[in-house]
Parts: C-alpha cells; sequence; structure tokens
C-alpha cells in the first residue's frame, strides 16, 4: 500500500467520523413525544419519538445505514444515508416549529424507487415506556 493511498484511506476514516458527530441543528429543536405522520392519500402514521434522527431513515427504519450531511442549518437538515444491502436514500427534515415538520424522501428500498413527502405533528406525550 502506497504512502498517498494510506493517507487517504487516514483522511476518509476522520472525515467520515466527523460527519457522523456533527450536531444536526434542526433536528435538535423537535420536541420528543407522540408524533403523527400524514402524508397525502395513506392513513396517518403515529410514532413515539425519543430521537429525532429516527426520522432521517423511515423508509429503512431499523436498518444501520451510513450518513452524509449535505446541509444543516436552524431551519432543514438534508442527509444522504447508505444501507448496505438494503438501498439508499435522501431525507429533507424542515422545521417549520418544534411541533411541526416536513419530511421529504427519496431513495432506493427493496430494490424499488421510493420518494414521498410528508407532515409531522406532536400530538402530545408518548403513551408507552418505550420510546424510539
Amino acid at each position: 500500500m502506497t504512502p498517498v493511498y494510506k493517507f487517504l484511506i487516514a483522511t476518509a476514516a476522520v472525515f467520515l467520523a466527523t460527519a457522523a458527530e456533527t450536531p444536526l441543528s434542526a433536528l435538535a429543536q423537535i420536541e420528543p413525544g407522540q408524533w403523527t405522520l400524514t402524508a397525502p392519500g395513506t392513513r396517518p402514521r403515529s410514532i413515539c419519538l425519543a430521537d429525532a434522527r429516527v426520522l432521517l431513515q423511515l423508509q429503512h427504519t431499523g436498518v444501520a445505514c451510513s450518513r452524509y450531511v449535505i446541509a444543516n442549518d436552524r431551519a432543514s437538515t438534508i442527509v444522504h444515508y447508505t444501507c448496505p444491502g438494503a438501498g439508499h436514500g435522501r431525507t429533507e427534515v424542515t422545521v417549520e416549529t418544534s411541533r411541526l415538520i416536513q419530511i421529504e424522501s427519496q431513495g432506493i428500498a427493496n430494490n424499488a424507487p421510493f420518494q414521498w413527502a410528508m407532515e409531522a405533528r406532536r400530538s402530545g406525550s408518548c403513551t408507552s415506556a418505550a420510546l424510539r
């Protein structure tokens, strides 16, 4: 392995570790609790949210994915994520208030494309002890 190649690998590792630790400003404003997610033409979905990062990969819930932060400010967070063997996606979370957000996502899941937009509203405290 050449010294240049070793340097590139080390630089990439540092970059990826730094990206993983980047605080996501918009997501930090979102209140934990019970949330109702509504997309046009679908039934509302309810989730108990403890960590707003769950919203970044709703199409790949529970799958270990790497993330790359494209944009990050108080108004919105845009992330591209890759899930080895399961697909990838690009999600934008726009915070209108700490209790009202817009989520748009597109990518590949189960070898098929997906694209959707939904509104999420905080509907109260979680009713169960198990937070997501």
